[in-house]
């Protein structure tokens, strides 16, 4: 009965997931989309199943041995058996949706002059580059490994793809022996292939290996070589040694990191057309050989190298993305950002506007004489980072200096310990974090003497601190001189340096302190609105939304009349619609040339509007075990701004999906003239600096 209960209230986070990455796979699958970019989101989709493998599948199947409360509750009504066999049959049907659109784009391509073929397709002129190729660039990156069925199998990474190599009768008696092939990561997967007219033509870097695997295993006699693509997966979860006390935190990370590589094997995809002795071989040895641990796939695994696919430098293939616009009210080359946000507050919306302007605040502050500290929490940070940099520019110009690094940022850790170790090296100081907890949120605070009075500026977003992901996420910054915000993230901050520190907040939301209690509140009181006949509605977009508590929350609210606007990218536990229950909830969710990342909150509050930017998802570890901030737009013209974001987004006709109990991601539609909310931002944005 409770299982039944359950299913009927929520939606599993696994499954919803899954439909996340499906609706990645219709941008895949979308005809209007450029083709080059319909692969970069095969590319994505592929990279997305990866990591649904090392964290999801991984949790689910660890549950049985970890999980000390009711599984069924935890999966959403499921039983953990039931739940990963959903799951491998789904996982299968979009595999097969896979292939079959991206053997559609490769056709499609060749209409285009652009051919991708493999070994078997070379002429002769192909034929030769590709063995010269093979002998200059790749040979020296090979090294085969013969396997038996007595010799154990080598360690193998879930960041490769490998060859497995078959020999059929060879001269000196031993059959069905194998090899193993690494395809190097340090060549291109994608060869263009040399050719006199304007067409041109592509191979995998694994048919190259294929063309030359005489070459490669000369010493052997078989009458037949075949190669086979293999990927296994592993368990990302990190097991950190707390009972070594002589080790740093860094260290105890970078060795759980290691370890990692190590993990469990969650899945093993596989060639469909591999020989049964072989998928026998390599499922007996790697220990998977459950049913939702084979995933049958095509000729090539590793599809997130789609991603860096060649364009060729054709416009017609890839989106026409414009540079981001100038903010009106920072037009001048020599704009001053701290003058301005003296002025008033400024929020800058990414990637529609230039994410220099926080690198300029960095940057001007190192120089200001006045300025005395920079203080900032980063969660994942460039590989070739321009913030990290603009810190240690700023300890160099004597600036006190302090950095909340996360090493424990999923998939991150390497290179956050990189640049955690570097900015040390050049006088910053930096922090980790509060033990037992992440800090996921996106702050900044800038302190500035001047004639006896301190004053304080500070950065709060919902993105990270990063310059590569801003040009690519939606994402919202407030830049603010406001002392009622200021004043709170300096408190926050002297917490981050001495936790013992005791913290209150009258503005700010921070989790896991007062963002779930405050949310909570901020739903009741258009509940109560809502009853009084006064104006009660709730507009929320959010990457996730998991956490119970909250959507038993929601549903009061829609029960009570409450209209209740979803904007949901990614994981969406919540059923709308339902009667009874969330007949006043409608969620819809946006994929597009932008990942769509901002997290807003807007509540009616009796006209008298609240909104809230933030860091935080409606998840339970965001509200509880992560350090987040929320903070109110106190602006009102902001808070129009931001109201007028979220319902273009809300109106998207073109790229806006429903979200329904049944997952079946049908695109919205209305009578109005077709409309992509990111279209219209980046107009809009563009137009207001003409306007201005």
């Amino acid at each position: 009965m409770l299982m039944s209960k359950l299913k009927n209230k929520f939606i599993n986070r696994d499954l919803s997931w899954l439909s996340f990455n499906e609706r990645v796979l219709q941008e895949g699958m979308d005809e209007t989309v450029p083709l080059v970019e319909r692969l970069k989101f095969l590319g994505i989709y592929s990279s997305n199943m990866d990591e649904f493998f090392r964290v999801r599948i991984a949790t689910v199947k660890r549950l049985g041995k970890t999980y000390k409360g009711d599984i069924n509750e935890t999966l959403a009504g499921y039983t953990q058996k039931e739940l990963l066999g959903e799951l491998h049959d789904k996982i299968q049907s979009l595999q097969f949706e896979f292939e079959r659109t991206f053997n559609g784009i490769i056709q499609a391509l060749e209409k285009k002059g652009i051919q991708l073929i493999n070994e078997k397709q070379l002429n002769r002129e192909h034929k030769k580059f590709v063995h010269t190729y093979f002998n200059e660039l790749v040979r020296p990156a090979l090294f085969p490994i013969i396997l038996n069925k007595t010799k154990s199998l080598p360690q193998l990474s879930d960041k490769s793809v490998y060859l497995i190599i078959r020999f059929a009768e060879q001269s000196f008696g031993k059959q069905n022996d194998y090899a193993l092939i690494e395809i190097p990561n340090s060549l291109p997967r994608f060869v263009e292939l040399p050719n006199k007219s304007q067409q041109k033509t592509i191979i995998f870097l694994d048919d190259v290996i294929r063309e030359n695997l005489s070459s490669i295993f000369k010493q052997f006699s078989a009458s037949e070589i075949e190669a086979y693509t293999i990927k296994i997966t592993r368990d990302a979860e990190l097991d950190l040694d707390t009972t070594d006390l002589t080790q740093g935190v860094m260290d105890r990370i970078a060795k759980s990191v290691k370890a990692r590589k190590q993990g469990q094997p969650v899945r093993l995809v596989y060639d469909k057309e591999v020989p049964a002795d072989v998928l026998d071989f390599l499922s007996t040895r790697l220990k998977v050989s459950k049913k939702d641990e084979l995933i049958s796939g095509g000729r090539y695994h590793n599809m997130r190298d789609l991603i860096k696919f060649p364009n060729f430098g054709r416009q017609d293939l890839v989106y026409q993305l414009p540079k981001p616009a100038l903010h009106p009210a920072l037009i001048s080359e020599k704009h001053d950002m701290i003058k301005e946000m003296n002025k008033a507050d400024i929020l800058v919306h990414y990637p529609y506007q230039t994410f220099n302007y926080f690198i300029d605040t960095l940057r001007d502050a190192a120089l200001d004489p006045l300025v005395t500290s920079i203080r900032i929490t980063l969660y994942r940070i460039a590989e070739n980072s321009f913030v990290t940099n603009a810190l240690i520019n700023a300890a160099k110009n004597g600036k006190n200096v302090v950095a909340v690094v996360e090493l424990q940022a999923r998939f991150d850790e390497e290179n956050n310990i990189y640049w955690a170790k570097k900015m040390q090296e050049e006088g910053v100081k930096v922090i980790f974090g509060v033990p037992g907890y992440k800090v996921h949120s996106k702050i900044c605070l800038i302190t500035r003497k001047a004639g006896g009075k301190t004053s304080y500026y500070a950065n709060i977003g919902t993105g990270n601190y990063n310059e590569k992901t801003a040009k690519l996420y939606g994402d919202l910054s407030l830049f603010t001189s406001n002392p009622k915000i200021t004043s709170e993230i300096k408190q926050l901050f002297n917490f981050f340096e001495n936790n013992l520190a005791k913290v209150k907040f009258k503005n700010l939301l921070v989790s896991p302190i007062n963002t779930r209690s405050s949310f909570l509140e901020l739903i009741e009181k258009e509940i109560e609105n809502a009853k009084k006949g006064k104006t009660a509605y709730i507009k929320l977009k959010m990457n996730n939304l998991v956490d119970p508590v909250l959507i038993d929350k929601l549903y009061k609210a829609s029960q009570a009349g409450v209209k209740v606007e979803l904007i949901i990218r990614s994981v969406c536990c919540l059923i709308p619609g339902k009667k009874n229950l969330s007949e006043n909830i409608q969620a819809k969710s946006i994929i597009d040339a932008y990942l769509e990342h901002s997290r807003i909150y807007i509540f009616a509050n009796g006209g008298r509007t609240k909104c809230y930017i933030s860091s935080s998802d409606w998840m339970i570890r965001n509200l509880d075990l992560r350090y987040e901030v929320s903070t109110p737009i106190l602006d009102r013209s902001l808070v129009n701004e931001i109201e007028m974001i979220f319902d273009t987004q809300w109106n998207d006709n073109t790229k806006s999906r429903i979200i329904d109990k049944n997952l079946q991601n049908n695109y919205f539609s209305s009578l109005a003239p077709a409309c992509s909310a990111q279209t219209f931002l980046s107009s809009y944005y563009q137009n207001k600096i003409i306007k201005n």
